[in-house]
This record gives C-alpha cells, structure tokens and sequence, in this order.
C-alpha cells in the first residue's frame, strides 16, 4: 500500500479524533509522532517474526505521582510496517486507530492482556 506521509499523518489525526471526548481530555502532555520505522533498542522490543506498528513511551497514569512530568509522554505510530502489512487504504485507517487506540492503552495503565480482550490487542 503507497499513501504519501502527509495522508498517513492525516489517518493518525483522525484516529486521534476518534478517541473518546473524556480520553483525549486525559491525554496531556502526550505528543502523537509518526515515524517510518523502529529504530535502535525500539526494534527489539518485539518477538522475532512480529511487527511493532506502534510504541508508547512515558510513565502510565496509573503509576503516577506529583504533576505531569516536564517531558512529554510519547506515542510513535511507525509508518512503514503498516503500509508494508496492509493491501487497501481501509485497512490501513484501521490498523493505524488500533495502534493508537492501543497505545493509548498503555498510557491509561493498560497491560497486552487488557487491550487484547478489548480486541486492541
């Protein structure tokens, strides 16, 4: 699948749109980047054979103390291995709001199990 990076981009915006009202409000001090690929120690953060679409970066809500910290938390959608997975736009759009619903996941405090069972998995 081919989609410029400027149209990527404009799925994750959208995606992000999609979250419910009371979950972006949550969602301070979190930047959503795209990316093309993993890089470095991103990369080894999967089993062999499978495919990081997304990464959450921070501490989770749940295990939070005192004000948000002075960096922002971070959410990379990598590009690449989601053009590379799927054959049609609709499938793209929709692997990229699983992965960023997935990801924001993880920033709520969820563990793989719980957003597996919420078929974010």
């Amino acid at each position: 699948m081919v989609l410029t990076r400027q149209q990527f981009v404009r799925l994750v915006r959208r995606s992000y749109l999609q979250l419910p009202h009371g979950v972006r409000q949550v969602l301070r001090n979190v930047d959503v980047v795209v990316e093309d690929r993993p890089r470095g120690d991103d990369r080894d953060l999967v089993s062999q054979g499978d495919t990081l679409f997304g990464l959450y970066t921070g501490v989770p809500l749940i295990h939070r103390e005192g004000p948000d910290p002075m960096l922002p938390d971070r959410i990379t959608i990598y590009r690449r291995p989601i053009l590379e997975r799927c054959a049609t736009a609709e499938e793209v759009a929709e692997q990229v709001r699983i992965t960023l619903w997935h990801e924001v996941g993880h920033y709520l405090g969820l563990d793989e199990s719980d957003l597996h069972r919420l078929g974010y998995g």
